[in-house]
């Protein structure tokens, strides 16, 4: 089959199976064996492909159906317009993540920070996002597992920030020097626990580890939001990612510890409550 017969014959074996942008996903498997950026599977769709190759793609094809994310078959997830190495050991960086490191950026350069602190580093997205974008800075990644800091570390050299970041292998504060810094950041597991098991098959397939947060998806942001005092700089920021449902339960944490002030909240592209700052008083 040519490749245009073979991606639409994907694409269709993906919508009958209910998958999410099927055009797109049966492409990007396309491009992924083949080798070839999107250009080049415009300029020879009539080109005829190997056995070898149809099979490879229509076995993809298959993982993808049956709920497999596409990036734990490329490898690979695009962020802050960087590349990501990722696998079934770290959660897929999303763009809504991209609206918390964006204030982080604007927040560092406004008061010149230099020591960022990044909790639940897992892919290690945030902490070289930081580390690329914001100049002269020295980051700490920190993640429980040690699968995931072996990807963030690959990722880190990837993407030439290495120097910049220190990987810790700690459940949040526990394992940390007593340090104090300019900001510290976290996209923790914010999920309740209940909830995991009706998310959408493809979520289902990554880390619970990455997704669990507890019986009403607080937990993480009760002991960040207790302990942070202690590895904060006066007037340093902390700043969390949240659910789309969590921002009332976040800022109430928040107040009931009496430590911070300024509080405000951030929306996503797509509208919803995605990002909470707040600052150590």
């Amino acid at each position: 089959m040519t490749i245009r017969e073979t991606i639409r014959k994907g694409m269709i074996t993906l919508k009958n199976n209910g998958i999410d942008e099927p055009n797109l996903k049966a492409r990007l498997l396309m491009q992924f064996i083949l080798n070839k950026p999107r250009q080049y599977l415009l300029v020879y769709d009539n080109h005829t492909l190997t056995l070898r190759q149809e099979v490879d793609y229509f076995k993809a094809i298959k993982k993808v159906s049956n709920g497999v994310p596409l990036q734990h078959i490329t490898h690979m997830q695009e962020f802050m317009k960087m590349n990501f190495y990722v696998n079934e050991d770290v959660l897929i960086p999303r763009p809504d993540t991209e609206t918390l490191v964006e204030e982080v950026i604007k927040i560092a350069k406004k008061i010149n920070a230099k020591k960022i602190l990044d909790l639940c580093t897992g892919s290690g997205a945030i902490a070289i996002s930081l580390a690329k974008y914001v100049e002269g800075s020295n980051i700490t990644a920190v993640d429980i597992s040690q699968k995931a800091l072996r990807i963030a570390k690959l990722n880190a050299k990837n993407n030439n920030v290495e120097n910049q970041i220190t990987f810790v292998e700690s459940n949040l504060f526990n394992e940390m020097a007593k340090e104090k810094y300019d900001i510290i950041v976290s996209n923790p597991p914010y999920i309740k626990k209940e909830l995991i098991k009706k998310l959408d098959k493809e979520v289902q397939k990554e880390p619970t580890i990455a997704l669990d947060g507890g019986y009403d998806g607080l937990d993480f942001y009760r002991k960040i939001i207790h302990q942070s005092d202690e590895y904060l700089k006066f007037n340093g920021y902390l700043c969390l990612e949240i659910g789309y449902d969590q921002k009332i339960d976040v800022i109430e944490l928040i107040e009931n510890e009496e430590k911070y002030i300024g509080t405000y909240c951030k929306k996503d592209l797509y509208g919803n409550d995605r990002v909470i700052i707040t600052k150590l008083s």
